[in-house]
């Protein structure tokens, strides 16, 4: 089949908006790049555009009616907002489900140690990475550290310009004639991507007295002097290490974004633009934004979490009743978008592709009708006439769009939230936007192709 580049509806001089979308998303994930950070200012943008806390709507009684704009956040790291339409919920809804984690280091619960006068904080990698990117390069601290009376200290330390900035370091090339005939896998291990964070030793009031531990002891004045922090609140703290620095245009001519974390805010970014540009549709419309997907959708902020259930049950008693029934419909008759990214094609690495069935940069919204790896296995296999039905929609309105597999049928592939939403009978397909260096520190997507999920995920929501 033919392919067609999305840039071709968008001549030269009518890309004002493609590029604009673009910077309102550059915006965003360089300064969101944790769940929490996600949670935080979506919910700010979104009160702007007049959407109401739907737990303190459940704490007054007042009943939810049609138009009626409503988010519920659930510990700060899981977000849903609703759109009530106007068909009775049991319906069912529209829903766009992305997730907002990404691969990452985060520190041990005990990470802080020093050796040989140098101080260093001790990592656990976090989803699917390749250990030996994240050696070598600039990296910042993002997250929460609360305190035993309750008190949250936020830490962001590497964004500005005049903050420090962390990193892992990697072995001189002239000392690693055994390390290059090492495995891949094996050439970083996991043990050793701690995070080198000072060098200089504390000295006591006898100035020739050096304290016990005196580097780590310097660092932790620091932490004490600039955010009243003690060692043992690194027990109930979450501190992410991420790459340093802002999204960036990538390419002579602009056209792509080199960025951290494509993978998944690049869905979850425009399902949100799109539910606010949606407006009030006949369905009530949902978005859906999930934490610890790269981990198995795990825990209480993932999708296996019934925090998604409880909103829906909660919803049908605030609109007139709850029944087991009426949630069962609401549910089984719901129509999703499990948005999440795709791998792209790349030429220099075409053999692990099937170049008739793979995403291509520039060439729009992504479906996979399945995931899953060898075999379709873990994978939601979308119903083809709900392909059917999406390639209406999306032709009527003039986006562009492709359809993808991971790879080659033998070679690897991947798994979304998709099949958990498939658990209550949804119609579920996976769809995203492409990326190349998937799971990298610095991944890259093409702005058509970012700018055609929001005006695709704006369709399905007025029109499924």
């Amino acid at each position: 089949m033919e392919r067609k580049n999305a840039w071709n509806k968008y001549p030269e001089g009518e890309r004002g908006e493609v590029f604009a979308f673009a910077e309102k998303y550059k915006e965003f994930i360089s300064n969101c790049k944790t769940e929490r950070e996600c949670v935080t200012e979506l919910i700010a943008q979104a009160k702007a555009a007049g959407f109401e806390n739907f737990k303190e709507v459940i704490a007054s009684g007042k009943p939810v009616k049609a138009g009626d704009k409503l988010y519920a956040e659930n510990m700060g790291k899981l977000l849903a907002l609703f759109v009530i339409g106007e068909q009775p919920l049991e319906q069912g809804m529209n829903i766009l489900g992305a997730h907002i984690d990404s691969p990452r280091l985060d520190l041990k619960q005990v990470p802080l140690y020093e050796d040989t006068e140098l101080a260093l904080l001790d990592t656990h990698y976090y989803g699917g990475v390749k250990k030996y990117q994240w050696v070598a390069l600039p990296l910042a601290l993002h997250g929460v550290i609360v305190k035993k009376d309750g008190a949250k200290v936020v830490v962001n330390i590497g964004e500005k310009e005049d903050d420090p900035v962390f990193g892992v370091s990697d072995l001189l090339v002239h000392l690693s004639s055994e390390q290059m005939e090492k495995k891949a896998s094996k050439v970083i291990e996991g043990e050793n991507l701690d995070v080198l964070v000072g060098s200089i030793p504390f000295k006591s009031e006898e100035e020739e007295k050096k304290a016990k531990e005196a580097v780590k002891t310097n660092v932790l004045n620091i932490l004490k002097e600039q955010y009243n922090i003690e060692e043992d609140d690194f027990l109930s703290a979450e501190i992410e290490v991420v790459p340093a620095g802002k999204a960036r245009d990538y390419g002579i001519d602009r056209s792509m974004v080199m960025g951290y974390g494509h993978d998944d805010r690049v869905c979850a970014y425009p399902s949100f633009a799109a539910i606010l540009e949606a407006g009030m549709c006949s369905k009530t419309s949902v978005c859906l934004m999930v934490d610890k997907e790269e981990i198995g959708s795990v825990g209480a902020t993932g999708m296996q979490s019934s925090f998604f259930s409880y909103m829906v049950a909660e919803l049908l008693h605030s609109m007139g009743g709850y029944d087991q029934i009426k949630f069962n419909r609401a549910m089984s008759n719901s129509k999703v978008l499990s948005s999440d990214v795709s791998a792209a094609y790349d030429p220099l690495y075409s053999s692990v592709m099937e170049k008739k069935n793979c995403a291509y940069f520039g060439n729009g919204l992504v479906f996979n009708k399945y995931t899953g790896s060898r075999g379709k296995s873990g994978s939601n296999d979308a119903n083809a006439e709900y392909m059917a039905e999406l390639r209406r929609i999306l032709d009527d309105n003039g986006v562009a769009f492709q359809t993808s597999e991971m790879g080659k049928v033998d070679q690897g592939g991947g798994g979304t939230i998709a099949y958990i939403l498939a658990n209550y009978n949804m119609s579920v397909i996976d769809s995203g936007v492409a990326v190349l260096n998937m799971h990298a520190p610095w991944e890259i997507i093409s702005k058509v192709d970012l700018y055609e999920a929001k005006r695709g995920y704006t369709a399905f929501l007025r029109e499924a």
